[in-house]
């Protein structure tokens, strides 16, 4: 996004307020990433303090969801954007909407990690050995399918970008289509 041109504006305030949109936007895309990866690392070894960490990132997420929804309702209310502003505007809000339900996976991962951390270790293989290592499985495949959700949302995140940069709406199509509508387009 950040090789994105927008529209030079009569009004300079216009500007400075899309390009604060975009910034803010990328900072919250930066801490859901460090979240994610802190998750991730907490749930490998069973960190609790990383989990814990992962929790409280969690409420800031939330409220950079609620700020940039604030500051687009403010734009489009004001400023009334068209075109590639617009959609500027408007793809924010989805993927910030993405990006806070990543993090909201992130924390249910933490809290695997920190589940897992009392329990105590306990390799998976011994699962038949010791049938109270089952929920221990149990949290490991529950952290398993929020990454696949998390994966959803990262694919959901690309459709936006490709529709704010090559105006392409590739929703509901297959990747092999995908990748020949953006190649044909540039």
């Amino acid at each position: 996004m950040d090789n994105l041109h927008l529209d030079q504006h009569i009004s300079q305030q216009f500007n400075t307020d899309l390009e604060e949109l975009k910034t803010q936007l990328l900072e919250m895309g930066g801490v859901v990433e460090q979240q994610l990866s802190d998750a991730i690392a907490a749930i490998e070894t069973a960190d609790g303090d990383l989990a814990e960490k992962v929790l409280v990132i969690e409420n800031e997420v939330d409220k950079r969801e609620v700020a940039l929804d604030e500051q687009a309702i403010a734009i489009l209310a004001r400023r009334q954007p068209a075109a590639s502003d617009l959609r500027m505007v408007l793809m924010a809000t989805k993927i910030t909407r993405d990006l806070e339900r990543i993090g909201d996976e992130a924390q249910k991962i933490a809290k695997m990690a920190i589940a897992l951390n009392e329990e105590g270790e306990s390799p998976v293989t011994y699962m038949m050995e010791d049938p109270r290592s089952i929920s221990r499985v149990m949290n490991v495949m529950w952290a398993l399918r929020s990454l696949e959700r998390i994966g959803d949302h990262a694919r959901n995140i690309s459709e936006h970008i490709i529709f704010l940069v090559k105006g392409l709406d590739v929703r509901h199509i297959s990747l092999k289509e995908m990748k020949r509508q953006v190649q044909e387009n540039p």
